[in-house]
């Protein structure tokens, strides 16, 4: 099995329901209110070990109880937590969540993971070995994480990048890219799929939500459906794939039913509340009926 390295972020998540969002000015009666770990990295992390990777997580907490907890609950499913620095006088990152109707709403202090430098990228990378797969996102600086997708090609890792949130400074380290998987969003704000071709990505995979996913390359697309479901709450759903793809893909599983198995941990995941409470362990979706 080869090892899947995370780089990114790491937040706790401040979730409460809501009837609807509510308008400026506007104070609104909600419930079930939680405290989560999140941050995509982190829920990425999770959701690779969970679901039978072998994770690395490299990332920037702060020196409070927030990144302890954080650290802590990565290290409860597996992930190693050894290049996850500690950051003095900066809070840990923190989402506050309102769900409306299974929808999330999300608002970002990043904290800590402003702090992401490249010599936490490269420390990370001194324990990858040629094959490994790289795995990354954008809630940390832009130039940090082009740096990381541009070293961890040099060292022949095969790397994947989910671009979320949307931002096309990222673009000009596209060539970097093996894999991109966007959501729909996603991949209008970064140009469509013509556009990243063009920069030298090989292989997109879209999340179409409740229609399941594309994988599209120079060759062609194909859309694959995904298992019906009533969803709960999607927050750490597209993380949820993009865990189980890279952890599938590190035993050496076909890109096609990697993405099958990622999907199917993404939809159980939405049956759930929370972030990466929410996200199954690779038995629950090798059983799931």
């Amino acid at each position: 099995m080869k090892k899947v390295i995370i780089v990114g972020s790491l937040n706790t998540d401040l979730v409460i329901n809501a009837p609807y969002a509510p308008v400026g000015g506007e104070t609104l009666m909600g419930s079930g209110f939680m405290i989560n770990s999140g941050g995509k990295g982190a829920n990425q992390a999770c959701a690779c070990a969970k679901l039978g990777g072998d994770a690395y997580m490299c990332g920037c907490v702060g020196n409070d109880t927030f990144g302890g907890e954080l650290i802590d609950n990565l290290k409860n499913v597996g992930v190693n937590t050894d290049f996850i620095r500690k950051v003095d006088n900066t809070p840990s990152g923190v989402a506050v969540i309102v769900v409306t109707n299974g929808e999330n709403r999300i608002i970002i202090d990043s904290g800590a993971n402003g702090h992401l430098s490249k010599s936490d990228i490269d420390s990370v990378l001194e324990i990858a070995t040629q094959g490994d797969i790289y795995l990354t996102q954008l809630e940390n600086p832009i130039d940090a994480i082009g740096y990381g997708l541009m070293k961890a090609k040099e060292k022949g890792l095969f790397t994947v990048l989910n671009p979320a949130p949307a931002n096309t400074d990222i673009l000009k380290y596209a060539s970097y890219v093996d894999i991109i998987t966007p959501n729909e969003t996603e991949i209008e704000i970064l140009g469509g799929k013509e556009a990243l071709f063009a920069k030298g990505i090989k292989t997109i995979i879209t999340t179409l939500g409740s229609r399941g996913f594309e994988i599209a390359t120079q060759g062609g697309a194909k859309v694959y459906p995904c298992i019906k479901i009533t969803p709960v709450d999607t927050t750490a759903a597209g993380d949820t794939a993009c865990g189980g793809l890279c952890a599938m893909l590190s035993q050496g599983v076909e890109l096609t039913k990697a993405m099958e198995f990622g999907s199917m941990a993404a939809s159980i995941a939405c049956t759930r509340a929370g972030a990466q409470k929410s996200i199954p362990t690779k038995a629950e979706v090798d059983n799931y009926k």
